[in-house]
């Protein structure tokens, strides 16, 4: 008897549809999967046979058992197929009935004792299933909250294969999860840390906030223990809370990368992404037979933070480019060409020199020239002209660290952030630029007016600091953020002058890079 369960596959960043086919057969008995399946799919006939035994059905032993995962021509991985290869397997064997199941999708993996596992890439699968026009979709009871956030679809939440039997055999009454999302509430966050915690360092607070409120890329330049990380990691706490489909966009790539939590429906904060600095470009990117999503597409709408960064190797920051300038990385492979969104923001901090103290007010610098210039090429040109700000942040006074006056709150920094990235929502309403440090040339002419006395000023910079074309789009861009925290329409001689000083590498601070 032929059997068909359909369940789903993940490929990049999106689901398609599988139909699994069971045939149960005369002929010399055999269990054969086929249909481009791997490894972990191919080992699904020892785990299916047993879970099915353990689960008080019957196995059968003399026939010849074929499933077919189709589309054949599509490489299928992971154990997500083995809940419905047995269910379909226990149809065709007449074990259950049939009522219903063409409005069903199913995935899970089954353990020997015939419980389900949860498995990786539900919210995908849930978003295709609705696509194609099922009801109804049977997951493990971990990825049940992932799957309830697809409004459209019955959440059948199941513990193990009898579960899934159950539902078809009408043995018990089974109520659904309602899906949807009714309970978006991202205003409502709380953080364990507070920019107001970070003592003295005004100025590089002041550019953490123009970073924020523009989507700016920025590095910070100083001495250990100057504050350069705890600052970098309170980036989260003012940026502006996440929109519904930013959410879904998040948790679609942590289910992807099955880093997505048991009993968690949508991802509410911010990605803060901070690989250690031996990463490799692959973990980086992306990579895998069939590519998974790697840090760069972890921090999707969130942060990618790099501490110490001209340790990372130097390929590892190459691949940085086209994601920072197109907002997504290309992955290609021979079984696949994947694109995986990668719209981050990135922020590094480093030392200015091997030992560090380099310009620093209390230590004296012990490196030899020839350390300092090494070191400092680690990082590249191309690289150094994707960030925005650079800025540095000095060692702590006396005066500083023995104060204990409390700074600015991060709840009233945000509130500054939201209202600028609200003028720049309507700015760009009619285009696919998001904030001011996706604007091209074109629309740096258009957006970017400045009035004489602020023309004046980077008249005077261009003279006295030969900046590049890049650097002078840099500056307009920081200062059209700058005049944005302010309300104001046009660029005026602050806002110019602000964001020059949020250069300092064009500046020649004494740091080549």
């Amino acid at each position: 008897m032929l059997a068909q369960v359909d369940s789903s596959a993940v490929l990049g960043i999106d689901a398609f549809p599988v139909q699994v086919q069971v045939d149960d057969g005369l002929g010399t008995a055999k269990f054969l999967i086929v249909g481009l399946p791997d490894t972990a799919v191919k080992e699904a006939g020892e785990r299916v046979r047993t879970a099915i035994r353990n689960s008080q059905y019957k196995f059968p032993v003399n026939s010849r058992l074929v499933v077919n995962l189709a589309p054949a021509d599509i490489r299928k991985e992971g154990p997500g197929f083995d809940l419905p290869i047995a269910l379909g397997i226990l149809m065709a064997t007449g074990q259950i009935e049939r009522q219903d199941i063409d409005r069903f999708v199913v995935t899970g993996e089954l353990s020997l004792d015939g419980s389900v596992r949860p498995t990786s890439g539900v919210l995908p699968m849930a978003l295709a299933a609705r696509s194609e026009g099922k009801t109804a979709i049977i997951v493990p009871s971990a990825n049940a909250y992932e799957a309830k956030v697809v409004g459209g679809l019955e959440v059948y939440a199941v513990d193990s294969l009898a579960d899934a039997a159950a539902i078809f055999l009408d043995l018990t009454e089974r109520v659904p999860l309602p899906g949807g999302v009714d309970d978006w509430s991202p205003e409502q966050l709380t953080f364990d840390m507070d920019l107001a915690e970070v003592k003295g360092q005004e100025h590089v607070k002041r550019a953490l906030e123009v970073a924020a409120a523009g989507g700016h890329n920025m590095m910070m330049i100083g001495p250990p223990g100057s504050g350069k990380t705890l600052i970098a990691r309170r980036l989260p706490t003012i940026l502006p809370p996440l929109t519904l489909d930013e959410a879904l966009d998040i948790t679609k790539i942590y289910s992807i990368a099955g880093m997505l939590p048991n009993d968690s429906g949508l991802i509410r904060h911010r990605p803060f992404r901070a690989p250690h600095h031996t990463i490799s470009s692959a973990g980086m990117v992306g990579g895998g037979a069939i590519p998974r999503p790697g840090e760069i597409s972890l921090a999707h709408h969130g942060i990618l933070f790099l501490d110490e960064f001209p340790e990372f190797d130097r390929r590892t920051l190459e691949v940085l480019r086209q994601p920072l300038e197109d907002g997504v990385v290309t992955i290609s492979r021979a079984a696949a060409n994947l694109s995986f969104p990668a719209r981050l923001q990135l922020v590094s901090s480093l030392n200015p020199c091997p030992c560090g103290f380099l310009g620093d007010t209390a230590r004296s610098c012990s490196c030899l020239q020839g350390q300092i210039a090494k070191y400092q090429a680690r990082i590249s040109g191309p690289i150094i002209d994707r960030l925005d700000i650079h800025i540095e942040v000095p060692r702590l006074r006396r005066d500083e660290l023995l104060s204990t006056r409390q700074g600015e709150s991060s709840a009233a920094v945000r509130e500054r952030v939201i209202r600028a990235r609200i003028l720049q929502s309507q700015r760009f309403a009619s285009t696919a630029i998001l904030n001011n440090a996706q604007m091209r040339p074109r629309d740096i002419r258009q957006f970017c007016r400045m009035t004489s006395s602020g023309e004046a000023v980077l008249s005077q910079a261009i003279d006295r600091l030969h900046l590049s074309a890049r650097a002078f789009d840099r500056i307009l861009k920081l200062a059209r953020t700058i005049a944005d925290l302010e309300g104001a329409d046009q660029l005026d001689t602050p806002h110019v002058a602000e964001a020059v000083q949020f250069r300092n590498l064009d500046r020649g601070r004494g740091h080549r890079f």
